[in-house]
This record gives C-alpha cells, sequence and structure tokens, in this order.
C-alpha cells in the first residue's frame, strides 16, 4: 500500500471555508483504479493556523502516480488553488510505502 499526506496550514477563521471546499467538491477518487480510501483531518488550532491533514490511501505508488499526473487530479484541485488566500504557504505533501500491515 502507499499513503499520501498533504497538510494544510489554514488562516485562523478560515476553517469554515477550506472544509466547505473540500467537502462539497466532486471526487473521482472512487472511480479509479488503485483507490483504497480518503481521510481529510482537522488537527490543533493555535493563533497562528489550524492543521488539516489528508490522507489518501492507494494499491501501490504506481497507481498514486497515475492519478497525479491524470487530468481528473488537476480537474479536481482547481478549486482548492483558487482559494490560495486561506492558507499559510502551499500544502506540504508526504509519501510513504508500507512495510508492515496488522488488521483486525
Amino acid at each position: 500500500m502507499y499513503l499520501t499526506i498533504n497538510r494544510f496550514r489554514v488562516r485562523p477563521g478560515q476553517e469554515a471555508a477550506f472544509e466547505e471546499i473540500w467537502t462539497s467538491r466532486e471526487s473521482k477518487l472512487p472511480d479509479l483504479d488503485g483507490f483504497i480510501e480518503f481521510h481529510l483531518f482537522r488537527g490543533a488550532s493555535t493563533e497562528e493556523a489550524t492543521i488539516y491533514l489528508s490522507h489518501t490511501l492507494w494499491r501501490d505508488r504506481a497507481a498514486f502516480d497515475a492519478w497525479a499526473k491524470s487530468q481528473n487530479f488537476r480537474g479536481s484541485h482547481k478549486a482548492v488553488r483558487a482559494h490560495s488566500d486561506i492558507y499559510l504557504g502551499p500544502p506540504e505533501l508526504e509519501c510513504y510505502a508500507s512495510v508492515q500491515t496488522i488488521r483486525k
């Protein structure tokens, strides 16, 4: 499995706008080969920012790379980029390959 994480720093008072952008956009992820699941998490808030993490789980890196190079990827990120004023800088992407899995 392959996990991608984007870390967003959102300006104070812009949390509702950020969440609306993400929860109201049309997602094509469930239609993609190799996609497993997506989560958007809200973290701690300080005077400086509220932290959000988006986690996307893929079958493997090749599936993620195919998504990242697709027209669907560009289209789904247009609305997010159009509101860059609510962010404190660009998101920070982290990618991880699975080493071990334990399930219930």
